[in-house]
């Protein structure tokens, strides 16, 4: 279990250092911040199960930070000030710890963290026969210009390619845009792309994070360092970063 350590009383985070030193090696701290604007970087950068925080610092507050934190970071708060124990437990947290606490009290927040972490790993567990399903019945899709998208509750729907718009990655996920609805599907950018039925379509990736219809497209505007902005059937505008614009631009030629 990954922790980050923050407080701007360095005594209150060598404390914390010395009492989760242990539970080593099954607790490891990652880093330490003495502000919140330096832990949400770390944060970011060490990606830890746990934050544990003071609430009361310089710039940016415990509880502000806690909003701010990687979505999935359990966060438990470590302060002297029992009023917003309320606001804490309001924003999800994984415990709230009155100073001074002692070494048995810091062992029950990690042992909820430990739960915590089962139940996720069951989940996910329990979720990855269905996900292998959709990409395997993905993978096999027999129909050119259609895509196999899950829909709540279970089941699949067919959605023709022709209807989306365009395509945004959201880290292993997908959201493809077709007004005025929207799907979420667990597949990769890259992975979309290479399907046949995608590239059928003539679908054309203009940015990191997102890919066009050209079918869609209604104009494109030049702007500044090269980059463009299409404007698509929907009224959506959309990005078109330089490193790509030349792609679009074969593309267009080519149809």
């Amino acid at each position: 279990m990954k922790v980050l350590i923050v407080d701007d009383e360095p005594p209150a985070r060598a404390k914390l250092q010395r009492l989760l030193l242990a539970h080593a090696p099954e607790v490891q701290v990652v880093g330490e911040a003495g502000d919140a604007t330096e832990a949400l970087r770390l944060a970011q950068a060490l990606q830890p199960d746990l934050v544990l925080l003071d609430i009361q610092m310089p710039g940016m507050s415990g509880l502000e930070l806690a909003l701010a934190l990687p979505t999935g970071t359990h966060c438990a708060f470590c302060t002297a000030f029992e009023e917003h124990a309320l606001r804490a437990f309001e924003l999800n947290a994984l415990d709230y710890l009155l100073k001074p606490f002692s070494a048995e009290r810091l062992a029950q927040t990690l042992e909820r963290l430990r739960q915590r972490m089962h139940v996720k790993e069951m989940k996910a567990e329990s979720e990855r026969p269905r996900i292998a399903l959709l990409s395997a019945l993905q993978q096999l899709q027999p129909v050119l210009g259609h895509w196999l998208v899950p829909q709540r509750g279970g089941g699949l729907m067919k959605l023709a390619l022709a209807e989306v718009e365009w395509v945004a990655a959201a880290d292993n996920y997908i959201e493809l845009h077709a007004p005025p609805a929207q799907h979420l599907d667990r597949h990769t950018l890259a992975d979309f792309l290479a399907h046949a039925s995608v590239r059928q379509a003539g679908f054309v990736r203009v940015h990191r994070s997102h890919a066009v219809n050209p079918a869609h497209i209604r104009a494109i505007a030049s702007l500044a360092r090269g980059e463009a902005e299409l404007t698509l059937s929907s009224g959506a505008k959309l990005r078109v970063s330089r490193g790509y614009r030349d792609q679009l631009v074969l593309q267009a030629e080519a149809k």
